[in-house]
């Protein structure tokens, strides 16, 4: 997985290319953690994510609950298959996505 992330003030963008899985979570995660403090508009860019396993979903949930005491965060460009797998495990309901 490769991870873009441009930040504009206190304004985060990333786009996730590849997988988001068990081997490639955490590098998203250790990202996640160095780079929040202060960001109050996190934004991802899923145009080119291919899949998400469990361990992306928690990652995601975890930006989230962080995002939420800070800020917001979205979830743009989501693939129909991406879409499936948050509509499935009721991920529509916690995440904003455009």
């Amino acid at each position: 997985m490769n991870i873009k992330k441009e930040q504009n003030g206190s304004e985060m963008n990333i786009s996730l290319e590849g997988r988001l899985d068990t081997t490639t979570a955490p590098e998203l995660e250790t990202e996640l953690k160095a780079s929040l403090e202060g960001i109050d508009a996190l934004n991802f860019d899923f145009s080119a994510l291919e899949y998400v396993s469990s361990a992306g979903l928690r990652v995601l949930l975890s930006a989230q609950k962080t995002m939420n005491r800070q800020g917001k965060m979205v979830i743009r460009n989501v693939k129909p298959e991406i879409m499936e797998i948050f509509e499935v495990t009721g991920f529509v309901d916690i995440l904003t996505i455009e």
